[in-house]
């Protein structure tokens, strides 16, 4: 038999891509298409070009946990007010339903407890009764195989042959999730080595993370989602905390600085012909801004955030939550602008850690830790989190982990692979380990009990201001 392809594609927040995956998970090619905020376009046929139309066996399809809104007929139905009908999503981080949500949460319903007890606005009940008040099913486990395959229709328009299998979607952080997990860690000295895979926690890191853990028994976290049954690995009770902004909030930090300008300037006359990695500049930044006796995480020591800029997702969910940024000098320096980018990163893995904490509180017994995700291209971001937390990162093979996990229902779907967990086996595959660096762990001990504070302090000055 010769080689065979899957196709996975991937329905972000900013683009759709699309990736043809080996039957041992390396991705052969990949193809991308921006996504308006209004009008996806999603032509993606010609990453199966390089190939014969029959070695495609499978295709696995994820998205972001969006609401697409269609008539009877399968038409889209606008959501806005001007009534395009190209407008007919409202998007995952769209916190329109805040009031639709607390009013959910209030009710105290049994089903809350399958969401940390309280309902975020990005979910899809509050989003759903939003569009009642004021614009007036079955399901099946990941990778199952869907009707007969492509139709003539859909096979004509990819570019593929009819029939070709198609497996249940997921959402876009669970593709992820089974990209990354279920990966052989034989020989490489890890804490989760011959242990169950509910002992490893897979980070989605991109635009917002998402943190997914798996057990075998419902395990109820307070201010987690979950647990859901086979919502990510059948058979297997997932739970998902989040922060609703990480990409994002490092993005808005940076470049909202006055130093920004100078950052762009300095970074292009360093490598001028390769545009280096803004990112990339402020890490060798940071480190020669450290000494040979001064570890870069210390640089913030006296500068501190609190990284909820958009509500928090996990473990307080609370979307009122703002941020804050304790430690502010006068001036506004390059040096200033990298040591605010540090103290954020160091905020995020100070999140994360928040939400292991309650998993762990709850029965989970996470060791590992499994990063993928356009963050996960951030040396600092990923050592800075085994810092914070105390646990090995995982890194993919395949940096495209999201695709990966999306063809993974594409060869789970064609029989291929008899079950998803065989797939995750044979088509994840671990890169790199970062270890964390234990002369730090005093360091971020002090570090946690003031992010904890910068909570609870905010808690308390909201209670001031609301007294009559």
């Amino acid at each position: 038999m010769g080689e065979v392809y899957y196709v996975g594609v991937d329905v972000g927040t900013a683009s759709v891509r699309a990736a043809l995956v080996t039957r041992a998970g390396l991705i052969k090619s990949t193809a991308e298409e921006p996504i308006s905020i209004w009008e996806p376009q999603s032509d993606h046929y010609r990453v199966t070009q390089s190939v014969e139309r029959s070695q495609v066996r499978g295709i696995g399809f994820d998205a972001t946990c969006s609401l697409v809104v269609l008539d009877q007929s399968f038409q889209p139905v606008p959501v806005c007010q001007d009534g395009d009908r190209q407008r007919n999503v409202v998007m995952w981080m769209d916190h329109r339903a805040e009031e639709q949500a607390a009013r959910i949460t209030s009710t105290g319903h049994r089903v809350l407890s399958r969401v940390g007890g309280v309902m975020s606005p990005e979910m899809q009940p509050p989003k759903l009764l939003w569009l009642k008040e004021v614009r007036g099913s079955m399901t099946c486990s990941p990778g199952i195989p869907l009707g007969d395959g492509l139709t003539q229709e859909a096979a004509a328009d990819l570019g593929l042959e009819p029939g070709t299998a198609v497996g249940a979607s997921v959402i876009d952080a669970h593709a992820g999730g089974l990209g990354v997990i279920g990966a052989d860690v034989k020989g490489f000295h890890l804490p989760c080595e011959d242990q169950p895979i509910t002992s490893r926690m897979a980070m989605i890191c991109g635009t917002s993370t998402c943190h997914m853990a798996i057990s075998e028994q419902p395990l109820f976290v307070p201010g987690v989602w979950g647990p859901c049954l086979s919502a990510m690995v059948p058979a297997m009770w997932l739970n998902e905390g989040g922060q609703s902004a990480t990409g994002r909030l490092i993005e808005h930090m940076v470049k909202g600085h006055a130093a920004y300008t100078q950052l762009q300037e300095e970074a292009r006359q360093r490598v001028p012909f390769t545009g280096v990695n803004i990112y990339s500049y402020l890490n060798s930044h940071l480190s020669s801004m450290a000494s040979s006796r001064v570890t870069v995480d210390l640089l913030a020591s006296s500068l501190h955030v609190w990284p909820d800029f958009h509500g928090n997702r996990s473990p307080l969910a609370d979307p009122t939550l703002k941020g804050m940024v304790i430690g502010l000098p006068l001036s506004q320096t390059l040096d200033d602008l990298a040591l605010l980018y540090l103290a954020t990163v160091q905020a995020l893995a100070l999140g994360t850690l928040h939400i292991l904490e309650a998993m762990k509180e709850a029965g989970h017994d996470i060791r590992t830790l499994f990063l993928c995700g356009g963050l996960s291209k951030n040396a600092l971001f990923v050592q800075i989190h085994a810092n914070a937390t105390g646990l090995p990162v995982v890194l993919p093979d395949q940096m495209e982990a999201v695709l990966i996990g999306a063809a993974i229902l594409g060869a789970c779907a064609s029989q291929d692979y008899s079950t998803i967990q065989e797939a995750m086996k044979g088509m994840a595959k671990v890169g790199k380990v970062v270890q964390p660096d234990y002369k730090l762990q005093s360091f971020y001990e002090r570090k946690y009990k003031v992010f904890l504070r910068l909570f609870a302090h905010q808690r308390e000055y909201q209670a001031l201001m609301n007294q009559r």
